[in-house]
């Protein structure tokens, strides 16, 4: 897991209202990509910024050209980037960085993991150490997980 400081990101989000012109490392709302996708060269990176309330499956075939998709916590409540997440890693197979902001706490960075997020901009009052000693608090999981696709004890009686 790589914890994203803002004022060191690569990626610069494009500002609401402007016309998206291809740059490397653009980082542009959904309706932004739905905008400018037809017109974006397939050799400049560029980052999705996806709501939580939106079908992920919109993205599946811009997929390869998506070099990040950023996914969205609301509130640390609403779990819906959670499913995103997991579905752009199992059912299309995204190879891509996938970046969990906005009410990101440091009790969400294991299910991050879990779900397929590789990336994670923690809010603004939560410390990086804390997260990173949450990501050793549990040596393995007995559920299954974008990583392991077999729970704890299919593992056991495989071995």
């Amino acid at each position: 897991m790589r914890f994203v400081d803002a004022s060191q990101d690569a990626w610069r989000a494009v500002a609401d209202g402007a016309a998206p012109s291809p740059a490397p490392h653009s980082l542009l709302t959904l309706a932004q990509w739905r905008e400018a996708r037809g017109a974006w060269p397939q050799d400049v990176p560029v980052a999705v910024a996806v709501p939580n309330d939106a079908a992920i499956e919109e993205l599946a075939d811009d997929l390869p050209r998506i070099g990040l998709v950023v996914l969205h916590f609301p509130k640390w409540t609403d779990g819906r980037a959670y499913s995103q997440a997991r579905l752009l890693r199992v059912r299309f197979r995204y190879g891509g960085a996938v970046r969990a902001t906005g009410a990101v706490l440091v009790d969400m960075v294991p299910m991050l993991v879990r779900t397929g997020f590789d990336e994670a901009a923690l809010r603004d009052d939560q410390k990086r150490e804390t997260a990173e000693r949450a990501l050793r608090f549990f040596p393995a999981h007995y559920q299954a997980d974008v990583h392991e696709h077999r729970p704890l004890y299919a593992r056991r009686t495989a071995a």
